[in-house]
């Protein structure tokens, strides 16, 4: 139970990572960080947490 919180977590941070790299890269900057940074990290948790929400429906 407690890994699907984290897993659900990562794939929302990640999420949100990605959706506000990529309005960052296209000329809207939501954060002040740069949009590569925040693209990049928002595929990683996202990436992540899709792995652990598969691991955890295996088992």
């Amino acid at each position: 139970m407690t890994i699907k919180i984290i897993a659900i977590s990562l794939v929302l941070i990640g999420f949100l990572g990605l959706t506000f790299g990529v309005l960052g890269i296209f000329g809207m900057p939501i954060i002040s960080l740069n949009g590569w940074a925040m693209t990049i990290l928002g595929f990683i948790f996202f990436v992540s947490g899709m792995g652990l929400l598969k691991r955890q429906a295996d088992s």
